[in-house]
């Protein structure tokens, strides 16, 4: 078993392994690599149940804990998610609200456990970089939308 020197540990209240397999359904380069179940009674849950699930999430190594209402997601951490065109922004943004998540501005959403993801076309972060009207432009844009509209961006950064 191969333990990364460095791993982001997410807390579900539950529901780790639920959200993993989802993870790794939808993004490359992820997969759930193992799920470990309590020993013991452990305040949010019982012997043999999923306490910890280790995983990928688009070549990022992630644990997911089973730990209980005590803390919740916030927009504090998020994914970010670079997409190439309009067809993957779509995909991976519907995957996500359309699984029991929620639409956000900006190119922000959020899934149903909670976690936040950032769905954000290179097109967008190039205009950004770019710097000067043009980023004003895309940026300005980019203010009015929820999902990210590579089209709109383009004619943004086009003036």
């Amino acid at each position: 078993m191969h333990i990364a020197k460095n791993t982001i540990c997410l807390w579900y209240e539950k529901g780790a392994e639920e959200a993993a397999r989802f993870y790794a359904s939808l993004f490359p380069d992820s997969e759930v690599t193992s799920v470990f179940h309590a020993p013991s009674d452990f305040p949010s849950g019982k012997a043999g149940d999923v306490l910890t699930v280790n995983f990928t999430v688009a070549g990022i190594p992630c644990m997911g804990l089973n730990g209980g209402p005590t803390f919740v997601q916030s927009e504090a951490f998020s994914f970010q998610i670079a997409t190439d065109d309009q067809e993957e922004t779509d995909r991976y943004w519907d995957a996500i609200v359309n699984n029991g998540g929620q639409p956000s501005a900006c190119g922000w959403c959020k899934d149903k456990w909670g976690v936040s993801w950032q769905i954000t076309p290179r097109v967008l972060t190039e205009a950004l970089a770019a710097g000067g009207g043009e980023a004003q432009r895309a940026f300005e844009a980019m203010m009015t939308m929820g999902k990210i509209d590579v089209a709109k961006i383009e004619a943004a950064r086009r003036g």
